[in-house]
Formats: C-alpha cells, sequence, structure tokens
C-alpha cells in the first residue's frame, strides 16, 4: 500500500497509465492480426472488413486529435480543480484502488447507458456501434465528442474524495477491459464468469442491432450491473452488428460523422419547436405523440 501511495505522490500513475495504454495498443493490433487472418480461414475475411477496419484507426486519429487537442487539458484540470472541494481526503491505497474501480464501473455503466438514450449524445456514440464488423479495431472507432462526456460521470468520484489521476487510471482500465471484448474468436466462457464478469458474447449483444438486442448490456466490467438494472440480455440468436439503419459506407468522414448529420437532417425536417427539441434529447428514433405532425417518410 506505500508504494502505491508514493507512485501518487509522485506522479507515476499518469506515467503507469500511459505505459498500460501504449502496451495495450500493441497487444490489441497483435491480436487484430490474429483475427484477420482467421477470418482469412474460414473465408470471411473481404475488402469491406479491411476498408472498415481502415476507418476504425481513421477515426481513432480523428478522436485523438480532437481529445487530446482540445480536451485533455480540460479534463484533467477539471478534476484537479474539483478535488479541492473533496468531501473526504481518500488515501490512495490498494483497497481504495479497487473501490474506486467498481464505482468508476459503476458511473461508466450509467455514462454508456445515457449514450444511448439521449440523442444528441447517441450523435456520437454510435459512430462505435457503426461498423457491421466485430473485432477488435472496432473498439477504437470513436465519434468526435467521446472524450468529453465520461468527465461529468466520473467527477463525482473526486469529489468525493478520491485523487483525479487514480480516477483517470480507473477509468483507462474500465476502457481497455471493454476494448478485450471487441472479438468474435471468444466464445461463452464458464458460466460464473458470465455471471459476473462482462464477457465478449455479452458485449456482441450491446453491438447487436437485432430487435431484443438493442440497449443491453451496458457493462464495462461487471456485467451485474445490468443484471441488477434490469438490461442484459444473452447471447442467443446470431448478432447482426451495426446499426439499425446502416451507414453503408467505410469513407471515415461519413463514419466519423454520421451521427451529427443525422441529428440535425432528423431535427430540421421535424416540425414544431418542442417537437424539434424532442428529437434532440429524446432517445434515437423519437417521434411525437401526434403522428399527424411528423413528416411524410421519405
Amino acid at each position: 500500500m506505500d508504494f502505491l501511495s508514493q507512485y501518487v505522490s509522485d506522479f507515476q500513475l499518469t506515467h503507469l497509465e500511459t505505459l498500460i495504454d501504449e502496451w495495450f495498443l500493441v497487444f490489441a493490433l497483435a491480436f487484430l492480426a490474429f483475427e484477420l487472418i482467421r477470418y482469412a480461414v474460414v473465408k470471411r475475411l473481404n475488402w469491406e472488413m479491411v476498408g472498415d477496419t481502415v476507418t476504425n484507426f481513421i477515426t481513432l486519429a480523428f478522436f485523438i486529435g480532437i481529445t487530446f487537442l482540445g480536451m485533455a487539458a480540460f479534463y484533467v484540470g477539471a478534476y484537479f480543480y474539483a478535488a479541492q472541494f473533496a468531501v473526504f481526503n481518500i488515501p490512495t491505497t490498494w483497497a481504495s484502488f479497487v473501490i474506486a474501480l467498481v464505482l468508476a464501473d459503476l458511473a461508466y455503466y450509467w455514462e454508456h447507458r445515457i449514450l444511448h438514450r439521449i440523442n444528441f449524445l447517441w450523435a456520437t456514440h454510435s459512430v462505435h456501434h457503426s461498423s457491421p464488423f466485430f473485432n477488435i479495431s472496432v473498439a477504437y472507432r470513436h465519434g468526435p465528442l467521446d472524450g468529453f462526456w465520461p468527465l461529468f460521470f466520473h467527477l463525482p468520484l473526486v469529489l468525493l474524495g478520491f485523487n483525479p489521476i487514480l480516477i483517470l487510471v480507473v477509468e483507462l482500465l474500465v476502457q481497455l477491459y471493454q476494448t478485450a471484448l471487441h472479438t468474435e474468436v471468444i466464445g461463452k466462457l464458464w458460466k460464473p464468469v458470465e455471471m459476473i464478469m462482462n464477457t465478449p458474447s455479452h458485449h456482441r449483444v450491446h453491438h447487436g442491432s437485432n430487435p431484443k438486442y438493442l440497449d443491453k448490456n451496458y457493462a464495462g466490467i461487471f456485467i451485474i450491473w445490468d443484471r441488477m438494472f434490469g438490461t442484459f440480455e444473452e447471447e442467443e440468436e446470431e448478432v447482426v452488428y451495426g446499426l439499425v439503419k446502416p451507414i453503408d459506407s467505410i469513407n471515415p468522414f461519413v463514419a466519423f460523422f454520421h451521427g451529427f448529420t443525422r441529428l440535425a437532417t432528423d431535427v430540421w425536417n421535424m416540425p414544431g419547436f418542442m417537437n424539434k427539441l424532442g428529437v434532440f434529447l429524446g432517445p434515437p428514433g423519437w417521434q411525437p405523440k401526434n403522428r399527424e405532425d411528423t413528416p411524410p417518410a421519405e
């Protein structure tokens, strides 16, 4: 416990965070190569999948440009500013690390769920769901504002009294765990693991556009949140990946901005200010109760 506190006091956790992230990317690229070879062996590899994979990493580059050049200082600064008003001063120990990780995972569950249920938030998150394939490169498919919204869900942990850098580290660990779930290589795991942990099987469901799979399995590390809050669905029928209304494009600009262009179009075409507000703040596919107020389908 003492050396963990020493890491924080010397800001070594920041370097640890960077090191973990960089090495995990190396692992992800190696695993992606394995996945693509496997797809080739079973004759499922095609140019669309290759192009989609390239698009995933181009959207990652766009995301990094926006996040690190435009938001990183604000994000970290907000944490350290909020730390001045913390209710408690929670020491950084192995126990507080585990507690922070569990709480960050719970915060991620609600962040993720809300991103799916409010249209202007879905506009950025839908980029991640727009691929019709499912391999580890899809984990790196990000929307323009994906790096902004987590701040508001994890900031309460800093206000509670956890070290800001510790919260940044556990946020990263939740994200990295999720990254490893994006694969078809791994089937269902031992039942007790499937009961408690989020697994590739559970996350495949989350990426499905099948009606029974929509808005299910939001978990980061622990699937128990979905079981507790009524959003769990077992993987049973074959998963159809992608959006209900596919983008049908591997153009990285289309993939990266389609959510906002669709939202702008839907708001523009919806008559009435309150209805426009409903489209903006409502769930994806929102329509007014009075169907006569809606524009004719194209």
